[in-house]
């Protein structure tokens, strides 16, 4: 949603002038009250609401015309706190700031237009809006197919998590109780796969965030740097515990092999190295002043 509110900001005298003057130029709303505006859903598909208010006593005097359906429950409701943050200008018309509809749920924009006594309010669907003007591009169907994947895919990596975890907890079960073994070994695999599970849940989380519950239409590079930032930091600490548990055991077993552990240990170092650079180019790059 943030892109969306980016986009009306960038081009609010604009979308506000084309509402004012296409409104304006169909005529007397008044007019089309007997046919529910149903003109006027024909003309703005972003279109979801609309209802009248008296200017005197700030009382609704229609139900909730939606495209499809009206409700009337609405009727006698003051609106006049949605009139505080109106100004009409001296041609009677006024557009609000984006905010969520408490009718529909959805983030939209009001446009109030004064006739004969009465305000008419009419709820432009924000999302929708940006697309008819071309300002922003969703395609629908893909946009639910991608989501779609996402969802089955996160959902399929939090259920390998919990297998892990589950495994962990089983394997340290299984050597303290069912098969008396206790050992570094048997202490050190729970661990790594209770840290392996964790980062496999943070990813599918992060995941089902960006890309089912607050789907994200342009490229957060913050947002993705974040992610594999916290991704490759978990990794290196399964690595480290790994590290000391061959260190412990080529100490014990072996100490001839012990050039093996170091070569671990030097790998692990290099992608500790690595991460902390990558972090400090995108530091940097984020903190670079706009032309």
């Amino acid at each position: 949603m943030q892109e969306f509110m980016q986009a009306y900001k960038d081009n609010t005298d604009d979308i506000e002038n084309f509402l004012i003057e296409t409104i304006k130029n169909t005529g007397m709303l008044k007019n089309q009250e007997d046919s529910n505006f149903e003109k006027f859903y024909k003309l703005f598909p972003s279109l979801e609401l609309v209802y009248v208010c008296d200017k005197d006593n700030y009382k609704q005097t229609s139900g909730n015309i939606y495209r499809n359906r009206i409700t009337i429950t609405q009727i006698g409701s003051n609106r006049k706190y949605l009139l505080s943050k109106l100004q009409l200008n001296e041609s009677g018309v006024s557009v609000s700031a984006p905010y969520i509809s408490t009718a529909t749920g959805n983030t939209c924009i009001t446009v109030a237009k004064e006739e004969g006594g009465e305000i008419f309010f009419l709820d432009f669907e924000l999302t929708v809006l940006l697309q008819r003007l071309g300002l922003v591009n969703v395609h629908k169907q893909f946009n639910m197919m991608s989501k779609s994947f996402y969802m089955i895919t996160g959902n399929i990596m939090m259920l390998l998590a919990l297998f892990t975890v589950g495994y962990a907890l089983f394997d340290l079960f299984s050597s303290l109780f069912i098969t008396p073994n206790l050992s570094i070994e048997s202490i050190f695999k729970p661990v790594i796969a209770l840290t392996l599970g964790l980062a496999i849940f943070d990813l599918a989380k992060t995941v089902l965030e960006q890309e089912v519950v607050f789907k994200s239409y342009s490229k957060n590079g913050r947002a993705e740097y974040k992610v594999l930032i916290k991704f490759s930091i978990t990794i290196i600490i399964a690595l480290l515990i790994e590290s000391l548990m061959v260190v412990f055991k080529i100490a014990i077993a072996d100490y001839h092999q012990m050039i093996h552990a170091l070569y671990l240990v030097l790998g692990v170092a290099i992608l500790i190295i690595s991460v902390g650079l990558f972090i400090v180019f995108t530091r940097e790059k984020a903190q670079l002043p706009k032309n």
